[in-house]
């Protein structure tokens, strides 16, 4: 068996190296090395707007990002003053302790895994391109500070969250939903400015502040750290949290307990959980995928315009407008919460995703608005109208950035068609239909948001027809670059609704956990020490009903960071194709379904997305496996303790955490070396493999998303709209929520920084290949793009083989066997 497993590799193998025999050396003529490290910003000083130099502009931008950084940290000290009882405040610090844990062995494996990028930097621009150890180390210090960067929001989200979960949840025992409503949406737009506020500020720091000489390979180290640590804290969460999730999840059915029963020790990992995967992960992505969208517009300007003064008069108003909507941003939420107050401040009742919804389109109207005034300011003399061409293009991003939640809704809310359509096809069909309603609805999200991103990539296409190739190269591809930036540009807001979900689910096991309901005299307690009249069912009620809000937004940031990374990595691949034909004037042919290189590639590219999501999966099974098995062993239901032990606790965050680390460094190391591996097969076939990852990950990460998004408020409407926990329904809706869960918080979202990370570091190796290929020859890259190829094989077989549960067939324990009659 193991010779044979062999054989197929090295037959693989080989058919790589032929592969790159056949290449043809395409690409490499004239090829300058060093690629996007070499590429110099021009004085943007040399440029004036409204009276200002261009470089002076941007360095007032930083006092914009001081005054996010300001909101953000005065919205953490309020949350920190806000009331929330001691029992309540003591899990919740529990819960913080425990994320603290998991994230400080985050950050060494981190460290682990740049040792292999910082490997391959020196190797290629030290030895190869000859930048010596200074420029050099410029690129390994920025990969690192990027890398840090990613590292410190996500750090910041949880300190936010975990403060936010026990305020929320003190706040429904007065029985009002709005106080319910607005600490989660203040923690969300606190995480939100400050991430953006820290990515913007150390952009505009290398803009002004570096010698333009070093500018591009600061900006290529900071955004392949940013990725690193994305893709990272992503995938590693998303296993994390999955695992904790199911676990905590299927004990409801096995024991017919309650939900977050307090001696249940999988809830505590599962709270923690809650925040290493929905607050971590996404705070960590949105950092990374803001930065990467910007080094992607500023690649392309550098490479695809010729004129430099046009270059300095694009860069500045990329980010001048970057600055202003994050004004923008902020200005909607306090109109918003002005708004929201007014209407619900003191009503009984509120429908939770009403005000988000009004929230995002506030942001989107305010940021369109704020687009076309600022161009007309800054670049209203450009020939052609082109400053209304630009605007109307990152228009259809920001309009794309409201739309698109609203579509989301139609698939995940509580009161999507769809939803509903799981929840009655289980009542009399179990959990088997209920998972088939799930598919349902995710394939179908899926046509309807790609024709809704294709729609509006096919308008900012149309515009850029209009006269804008007098200007540069590849005005198309310009175009959708700015549709991602349109996508980003109410980035706070995006990061706002998404952190939303983990408070407002933390909130409710946090109410659990606490069993304040217990506590002797805890009613005449909170009248005094609160002025307090609690209402203990109501506020269980007000806290689950705000969680199915929590879990619709959070579906809605999901599509949204997802076409920012397929719309960005479509600018990226256009700088390697630059490259590769020495500005699009050799080697084009090569760019076609006619060589066949290229076609290859794109039926690779669509491999390794759905192996990337078997291999996810896998470990989130497994680990759950095991944390199921160990909960099921020491849970005790039948003393008088009310809590699981910290002991029984920890352990299975210890299991949660081993999972999440083992099965991201297979997963990492697989991409790794398989983007080393078809880089060096040939360039055009790498190419095309690039954009098969984004087009392939697109859609099998919308479908994911959304069919868990469906099954989770499917769950939701059963446990709130129909009171049914505990009953048949109640456990087929859990059983699609456990399907659902790797399916909407592991594979799906991963997608994302995994696309954008293969690119990236795509840029540096290919680019090596290339290099190697010119000074040695074809026998020397096709021999290591088979070296490359079979490590790569060896760590996609471990993301199976070595991840099993381990036990064999035999030892499964099958229960009585049934006596079924025969029918007459």
């Amino acid at each position: 068996m193991r010779r044979g497993r062999a054989r197929r590799a090295v037959l693989l193998g080989s058919a790589a190296l032929l592969l790159a025999g056949c290449a043809g050396g395409g690409g490499t003529s004239g090829h300058e090395i060093g690629g996007e490290a070499n590429l110099q910003l021009p004085d943007l000083g040399q440029v004036s707007f409204i009276g200002l130099p261009g470089d002076v502009l941007l360095g007032l931008g930083l006092i914009v990002c001081a005054l996010g950084l300001c909101f953000g940290v005065l919205t953490y000290r309020s949350l920190k003053r806000m009331p929330a009882h001691q029992a309540m405040r003591e899990i919740s610090e529990l819960i913080y302790t425990t994320c603290k844990a998991y994230l400080k062995q985050q950050g060494r494996f981190l460290l682990l895994l740049w040792a292999f990028i910082a490997t391959i930097i020196v190797v290629y621009y030290l030895f190869l391109v000859g930048f010596g150890v200074g420029k050099t180390a410029v690129v390994i210090g920025f990969s690192l500070i990027g890398m840090a960067g990613s590292y410190a929001v996500a750090w910041y989200g949880i300190r936010v969250n975990t403060l936010a979960n026990a305020r929320t949840a003190h706040a429904s025992l007065a029985g009002r939903p709005y106080p319910v409503h607005d600490i989660p949406l203040r923690s969300g737009m606190s995480i939100g400015m400050v991430l953006i506020s820290v990515e913007l500020a150390m952009m505009l720091i290398i803009l002004v502040m570096l010698p333009g000489e070093i500018a591009g390979a600061c900006f290529i180290g900071f955004a392949i750290g940013e990725s690193l640590g994305a893709s990272a804290l992503r995938i590693a969460g998303g296993i994390f949290t999955k695992i904790a999730d199911i676990g905590a999840d299927l004990m409801k059915i096995v024991f017919r307990i309650k939900e977050d029963d307090a001696r249940n020790p999988g809830v505590i990992a599962d709270c923690t959980g809650d925040n290493a995967g929905d607050s971590v992960g996404p705070s960590a992505d949105g950092f990374e995928t803001y930065g990467v969208t910007g080094v992607a517009l500023i690649t392309f300007i550098l490479l695809g315009v010729p004129d430099q003064t046009l270059q300095i008069q694009l860069l500045v108003w990329i980010f001048v407008i970057r600055a202003v909507m994050v004004v923008a941003s902020g200005l909607s939420y306090f109109i918003n919460h002005a708004i929201t107050k007014a209407r619900y401040g003191d009503a009984e009742e509120m429908d939770f995703e009403r005000p988000l919804t009004t929230l995002v389109w506030i942001t989107s109207g305010l940021c369109i608005a704020a687009t076309f005034g600022t161009s007309v300011l800054l670049i209203g003399g450009l020939e052609d109208g082109l400053w209304w061409k630009l605007s109307l293009i990152v228009s259809c991003g920001t309009l794309a950035g409201a739309l698109i939640p609203e579509l989301v809704k139609a698939f995940t809310s509580t009161k999507s068609r769809h939803t509903r359509e799981v929840v009655v096809s289980s009542s009399k069909g179990g959990a088997s239909l209920g998972i088939l309603s799930g598919l349902v609805a995710g394939n179908f999200s899926a046509y309807w948001l790609g024709l809704a991103i294709t729609g509006l990539m096919a308008v900012s296409y149309f515009i850029s027809t209009l006269g804008m190739a007098s200007f540069m190269l590849a005005p198309a591809v310009f175009a959708f670059g700015l549709v991602a930036f349109g996508f980003l540009g109410m980035g706070p807001v995006t990061i706002a609704v998404d952190s939303y979900g983990p408070v407002t689910d933390n909130a409710q096991s946090v109410f659990e956990l606490s069993t304040i309901e217990e506590i002797d005299g805890i009613e005449a307690e909170l009248q005094r020490d609160y002025g307090i009249e609690p209402d203990f069912e109501r506020a269980k009620f007000l806290l689950e009903d705000n969680d199915g809000a929590g879990n619709t937004f959070k579906a809605t940031a999901k599509p949204v960071l997802i076409g920012t990374a397929v719309v960005g990595a479509t600018t990226m691949i256009f700088s390697i194709m630059m490259g590769l034909t020495g500005g699009l004037e050799h080697d084009v042919e090569n760019l076609s379904l006619l060589h066949a290189p290229f076609l290859l590639g794109l039926l690779v590219g669509g491999a390794v997305i759905f192996w990337f999501t078997g291999a996810s999966m896998q470990a989130v099974t497994t680990g759950a496996y095991r944390a199921v098995e160990f909960i099921g062993t020491t849970i005790d239901l039948d003393s008088e303790a009310t809590r699981a032990s910290e002991e029984d606790s920890s352990k299975v965050v210890e299991i949660c955490t081993k999972y999440a680390q083992k099965g991201m460094f297979n997963i990492f190391l697989g991409v790794f070396f398989a983007t080393l591996a078809f880089s060096f097969v040939e360039p055009f076939f790498f190419i095309g493999y690039l954009i098969a990852m984004a087009l392939f990950g697109l859609y099998q990460a919308i479908f994911m998303a959304n069919a868990g998004g469906a099954w989770d408020n499917a769950k939701k409407l059963v446990e709130v709209d129909l009171a049914a926990k505990g009953t048949p329904l109640h456990e087929a809706t859990i059983v699609g929520d456990t399907v659902g869960d790797p399916y909407k918080d592991t594979s799906s979202v991963a997608l994302n920084p995994v696309i954008k990370f293969t690119t990236l570091f795509g840029l540096l190796a290919v680019e090596l290949a290339v290099s190697l290929q010119a000074q040695y020859g074809t026998a020397l890259t096709g021999s290591l793009a088979v070296v490359f190829f079979l490590v790569s094989a060896y760590f996609v077989h471990r993301s199976f083989y070595g991840m099993t549960i381990g036990d064999k067939l035999s030892d499964v324990e099958v229960g009585d066997k049934l006596e079924v009659e025969e029918a007459a």
